[in-house]
C-alpha cells in the first residue's frame, strides 16, 4: 500500500480507482468533443451532427464555424424544435475555455431530448488552430498558435 504524503496538493485526495476513473473518461468523452475531431469531421463531409453557435448575434457575425445553426442558449427551448431535427446529434460551443454558455446550451437541448456533446474550447480555439470561420465580412482565418496546434499535421493524441 502506498503512503500519500498529505501535504502534497495532488495527491491530497487519493486518485480514483482505474474502473472509477475509466468510467469517468468515458462519460467525458461521450459529452465532450475538441476543435481538431469537430473540424476533421466537417472536413470529412457529413459528419452525422449538427453544430450550434450559442452566443449572441453580435458575436455569431463576429465570427462562427461554417454552417454552424444560430441559437442563442436563452432562445433554445422556444427555439429549437424548428431548427433542430431530434435524430441528429449536435454539438455545442460558444466563445471559450472561460465561458459556460455551451455547457449551459448542451444542457438545455438534453433536457428537450436532444442527443448533444459539447465542443471544448469553443470559438476561441477554433480560431486559434487556424480553422476557417465565417464572418458578416465572409471567410476568415488566423495564423495557428503553435500553443494550441502542433506543427504536425497530427498531434498524436
Amino acid at each position: 500500500m502506498t503512503t500519500v504524503n498529505a501535504v502534497d496538493p495532488v495527491l491530497r485526495v487519493p486518485p480514483a480507482t482505474p474502473a472509477e476513473a475509466a468510467a469517468h473518461f468515458r462519460a467525458a468523452l461521450a459529452c465532450h468533443a475538441d476543435v481538431s475531431d469537430v473540424a476533421a469531421a466537417l472536413a470529412a463531409g457529413d459528419p452525422g451532427f449538427v453544430v450550434l453557435d450559442s452566443r449572441s448575434a453580435a458575436a455569431f457575425d463576429q465570427g462562427h464555424i461554417p454552417g454552424a445553426v444560430h441559437l442563442p442558449t436563452a432562445f433554445i427551448a422556444e427555439r429549437a424544435g424548428r431548427l433542430l431535427d431530434r435524430s441528429v446529434p449536435v454539438v455545442t460551443y460558444c466563445w471559450g475555455p472561460g465561458c459556460n454558455g455551451a455547457t449551459r446550451a448542451a444542457l438545455a437541448l438534453a433536457e428537450l431530448g436532444y442527443q448533444v456533446k459539447e465542443m471544448l474550447g469553443g470559438f476561441e480555439y477554433w480560431a486559434r488552430e487556424g480553422f476557417p470561420y465565417d464572418t458578416r465580412r465572409g471567410r476568415e482565418s488566423r495564423p495557428v498558435d503553435p500553443l494550441t496546434a502542433p506543427p504536425a499535421a497530427d498531434c498524436g493524441c
